[in-house]
């Protein structure tokens, strides 16, 4: 099913993602995994896309299993900042091929060895939807946002007008990147719909389960993390199952706030881990309905 018809209604919908195996020896684990978060039938999963494509195979693969081995509706990533026009193609193809509806278009991380942009391929994701829509104008596109600002834009605006930059090219919904305070996303929302941007948002949740992974979100998504969520880290941190069931919570409180002001499409960042994914599904059980 194509995520549009999903987003259509005013209804809760919860979706997660999951990551490809990197190695050959992960992936009995991660297709373990996959099996039982697919068990928990969120309303769609996502697949992400190793740089370069480097678990490109495993994506379509994975994907495919979600449709059609476990029943649910699944999404592709595709990057392509660091690969050629040829294999961004034959990627598409091969996503179209296995009956994959729904593709998350993004530019991608920078290796540091590559120099950019590479004469002649793709430089942005709206680059990017214009080619999935030139190859497979059935797919359904989606794109990613950043609620506190991509961390690569000069400021808020120019940010802003890139997203418009995707949708005008054929993005039909935005997914968040994680953010650990509402009050961000809601003036986030306020901002995008503003400069005229009207698809669905769909508000990316990470639960913090452990320690370690505060440190390395902000790290990598610059993040602000809330005096609240910074006490409760520093207080259960140390002891892993309560700090499992403090960030569990933590992350579908933000949910039951972002529902209760009309904000009803969530994607959770499962870092693959059943035991989250089930912990999340049952704290909002009645608000989500399943």
């Amino acid at each position: 099913m194509k995520i549009t018809e999903l987003l259509k209604d005013n209804k809760v919908t919860l979706s997660m993602e999951v990551f490809p195996p990197k190695t050959t020896t992960a992936a009995k684990s991660v297709n373990e995994a996959v099996r039982k978060i697919s068990a928990l039938k969120p309303d769609f999963i996502s697949v992400t896309y190793g740089a370069g494509g480097g678990t490109s195979r495993h994506t379509v693969d994975i994907a495919k299993d979600i449709k059609d081995a476990y029943g649910v509706s699944s999404m592709a990533h595709l990057t392509c900042v660091s690969s050629t026009r040829e294999t961004v193609k034959k990627q598409i193809m091969d996503m179209k091929a296995a009956g994959i509806e729904n593709i998350l278009a993004l530019r991608g991380d920078i290796p540091d060895e590559t120099e950019f942009p590479l004469p002649g391929q793709f430089h942005y994701a709206a680059e990017l939807v214009n080619e999935i829509k030139h190859i497979a104008p059935d797919m359904c596109i989606g794109g990613a946002c950043y609620p506190e600002g991509h961390p690569e834009a000069d400021n808020k605006a120019e940010d802003i007008k890139h997203i418009k930059e995707k949708v005008d090219a054929g993005c039909e919904f935005l997914a968040t990147q994680m953010f650990f305070d509402n009050s961000i996303f809601y003036n986030y929302m306020y901002r995008l719909r503003e400069a005229g941007i009207m698809v669905p948002v769909i508000a990316g949740i990470m639960p913090i389960t452990k320690k370690s992974q505060m440190a390395r979100s902000i790290q990598l998504s610059g993040c602000c993390v809330p005096a609240k969520f910074k006490a409760i880290v520093d207080w259960f941190g140390d002891e892993p199952l309560k700090m499992q069931q403090a960030g569990i919570l933590y992350a579908a409180g933000q949910i039951i706030d972002l529902v209760a002001n009309g904000i009803y499409h969530i994607h959770i960042y499962t870092m693959n881990n059943p035991m989250v994914a089930e912990g999340i599904m049952n704290s909002l059980s009645e608000i989500i309905g399943k």
